[in-house]
């Protein structure tokens, strides 16, 4: 019987030539701190070959339609399993994706509905809100309308001349303002709150026609179309990228409202009528996954049993996951990427395959120490039906149940990609890497805390499952907000506070306000100085060391990828053949500066460019990544391609100028290596010392240890929490029987 997966010579990405074996039918977790290589090593290597392989063995037709994947620089990998790679690759998708349709509740629910249900309203099909037959009329199963503010979009008081719609695009002098006025429909230098009611329909909400007396510009082959009409068609109903240019305007001019005809329930009034003891098929995607569950359980059917067991099994695997907080109807796009992952392992729950190859990706995101458990029991499950597992992970509980440890390192980037150390939790504890020394310490805890003497007042809030909670937060010092995944936390620290305190700044792990093409130099305001560098080396135009001007590839267009659309499937991308990914056009990679083209600087570190730049506009923004554990990033690397955690560091570095802030940070341990996380603290505390006020939302241990004040909600998730179950200084918090996150701090200090 083959007991091992075999990996000889791999070089992909950082990684310095390494060899290996896997031991199958076991649980592996692979550790090291940011940019060590350990992706490097299980996605790029072992996993993308494995999927590589088995596209191969399909037909040319599948594959065309399949991500493509390209062969990992490795010399050989031997005896790969069929793989399920579960990654925190956000579910995405759009707002007809649900947390009922991704994880197939929301099917046995339709069919449920259709046989129970009362009075008799259709088959399967018609409680769907994605088809015709079940779906609202007037939203189309969207459960909102998008409507158009006009006095956002015009003003009244000006003439189209003089700038009157306010849209970008739309301005005098842009291009789609002629569409209006070469109409010949009015007075262009008519104020437009002197406009007849004709004219006013006319300029809004008109139809699409031709005009009868347009000016000698007007092109023949174009025809006139109201204002709303053609914003709601031209930008609304557009790929996202399109909208990107415009999302300013958009946000000013359109308002998202609840349906009026199906109130936020998707289906058409028909389907709605059709209920199970007084609830129909809406109401039950409403209730939280605990909620529905405990509902379906006191259904009773001889005749329907099985349908009956099979939504509760299905629920129960999301209970299982800490997500029960969660309700059917919520939408995919709106899930942070640990809700994703935790979403996909359900898929992965009920089957009966055995002899897989799972690999996950830092499943303990975004939970507390008492949700990680209820993950590794599942994980365990999964391994011991004869599969194996594969982990990328920090969490010192989910490293301590491996059978086998590969840590990575011994640094990042070009000083990472080694295997630092191979074997069991006790010999990890006494290897020389960064890993074994932060595990052989004990945690230690804040034992001289900031004292305050003002707070932020809350009182009766209840939002969402607050129990109409009053505490008073802490001003001027640290403070930790804790509690299993779905207490509360979030819905107190960023709806309930900011309502109370408008001035509060909240640094989540959201993708900065940027454009497809917004990359690490662009977001520290770098790029024109790098292209300035260039330029008088060389003496011509920075614009050719642009990738949105004179130096674009002439293939990519700048992108350094080529898209391929692929309709109802994830759209490919593929690495342009003429740039090689750089995005700049040949010609321009013969100009230097200090021995380096252009598309070499993109591929620096920051940890590098700290040492090749001019100290005085550069050292000051690389210093402070380099700070916060960011020194392993590359200069041109893409905004959307950054964690979340990444994401919420770089807007950190924003916030060092200034005093007397309230500074709300959700998870910023997300993804970090216990080193980076003391990193991270000693930054923390910075922003204290320099007179803010500093909120965190946190579970790391690590985190909480060092808080000057903590704030526990729970007991637990849902209807089960809501509640302040403990404040006060660290110290008490050990000695605090109500606590959860008490008991798991005790066991680690």
């Amino acid at each position: 019987m083959i007991k091992y997966i075999t990996i000889t010579h791999a070089k992909q990405n950082n990684l310095k030539n390494i060899s290996l074996k896997i031991p199958k039918g076991k649980l592996t977790v692979f550790t090291g701190i940011s940019g060590s290589g350990k992706s490097s090593l299980v996605f790029d290597t072992i996993g993308a070959e494995a999927q590589r392989q088995i596209n191969e063995s399909e037909s040319s037709f599948a594959r065309m339609r399949m991500q493509h994947y390209g062969i990992p620089d490795v010399e050989r990998i031997e005896n790969l399993n069929v793989p399920v790679i579960i990654n925190q690759k956000r579910l995405g998708g759009n707002v007809r994706s649900t947390v009922g349709t991704a994880t197939d509740i929301y099917s046995s629910l339709r069919l449920l509905f259709s046989r129970m249900g009362k009075p008799f309203v259709g088959y399967s099909n018609s409680f769907s809100f994605n088809n015709p037959l079940g779906m609202c009329p007037e939203c189309e199963g969207l459960g909102y309308v998008q409507v158009v503010e006009v006095d956002e979009l015009v003003d009244k008081d000006k003439s189209l001349n003089e700038g009157a719609i306010k849209f970008a695009t739309f301005q005098p002098g842009g291009w789609r303002l002629t569409r209006y006025v070469d109409s010949g429909n009015f007075d262009n230098d008519k104020k437009l709150k002197n406009f007849s009611k004709k004219e006013w329909d006319l300029l809004l909400y008109a139809e699409e026609q031709k005009p009868k007396h347009p000016t000698k510009d007007w092109r023949k082959s174009a025809k006139y179309i109201g204002l709303i009409p053609r914003i709601k068609t031209a930008f609304l109903n557009r790929e996202i990228e399109h909208r990107e240019t415009i999302r300013v305007s958009l946000e000013k001019v359109i308002v998202t409202k609840a349906c009026p005809s199906c109130h936020g329930q998707r289906l058409a009034p028909k389907i709605l009528s059709c209920k199970i003891k007084g609830k129909n098929i809406a109401d039950c995607t409403m209730m939280t996954i605990e909620d529905l569950h405990a509902f379906i359980s006191t259904l009773h059917s001889d005749t329907f049993d099985t349908i009956l067991q099979e939504i509760r099994r299905k629920l129960q695997y999301v209970m299982n996951i800490g997500l029960q907080y969660l309700t059917l109807n919520r939408s995919t796009n709106t899930l942070s990427g640990g809700e994703s992952q935790r979403i996909k392992m359900v898929r992965h729950l009920g089957n009966s395959l055995v002899d897989l190859l799972y690999i996950f990706d830092e499943p303990s995101i975004g939970l507390h120490p008492h949700d990680v458990m209820n993950i590794a029991n599942i994980i365990l499950k999964i391994r011991d039906k004869g599969n194996t597992v594969l982990l990328v992970e920090h969490d010192h509980d989910l490293i301590r149940l491996a059978d086998h440890i590969v840590d990575m390192g011994p640094g990042a980037g070009k000083n990472g990609g080694k295997i630092v150390y191979q074997g069991d939790f006790a010999g990890l504890k006494q290897s020389k890497g960064l890993t074994g020394a932060c595990f052989s310490e004990k945690t230690s805890y804040n034992k001289h805390p900031r004292t305050f003497k003002e707070v932020l007042t809350i009182t009766k809030a209840s939002l969402h499952n607050l129990k109409n909670i009053s505490i008073d937060i802490p001003k001027g010092i640290f403070t930790v907000l804790t509690g299993v995944a779905g207490s509360g936390k979030s819905t107190l620290a960023t709806k309930v506070l900011p309502f109370h305190y408008p001035q509060v700044t909240i640094i989540d792990q959201s993708l900065p306000a940027a454009s497809y093409r917004s990359n690490l130099l662009t977001y520290l305001d770098l790029s024109d100085e790098v292209r300035k560098l260039f330029a008088r080396a060389n003496k011509v135009s920075d614009k050719l060391f642009s990738r949105n001007s004179e130096g674009c590839c002439p293939n990519c267009k700048g992108l350094g990828i080529e898209k391929i659309e692929m309709a109802f499937m994830d759209d490919i991308e593929q690495i342009c053949d003429v740039c090689n990914g750089s995005g700049y056009h040949p010609k321009v990679l013969q100009y230097l500066y200090h021995e380096k083209n252009i598309a070499e600087i993109m591929e620096m570190t920051v940890h590098d460019a700290g040492a090749f730049f001019p100290k005085e506009r550069f050292r000051s923004a690389f210093d402070t990544l380099i700070e916060l554990g960011l020194d392993y990033l590359t200069l041109g690397q893409r905004m959307d391609s950054f964690s979340g955690g990444e994401r919420q560091r770089l807007k950190l570095t924003r916030e060092l100028s200034g005093t007397d802030k309230i500074i709300i940070i959700d998870e910023p341990s997300n993804g970090l290596h216990p080193s980076d996380t003391k990193k991270l603290l000693k930054f923390l505390n910075v922003l204290v010392d320099s007179g803010n006020t500093l909120i965190v939302i946190e579970h790391n241990p690590d985190i909480i240890a060092h808080a000057d004040w903590v704030i526990d909600l729970g007991p637990g998730a849902g209807n089960a929490g809501g509640r302040v179950m403990f404040q006060g200084s660290v110290k008490d918090l050990l000695n605090s029987k109500k606590s959860l996150t008490a008991n798991y701090l005790q066991n680690r200090t």
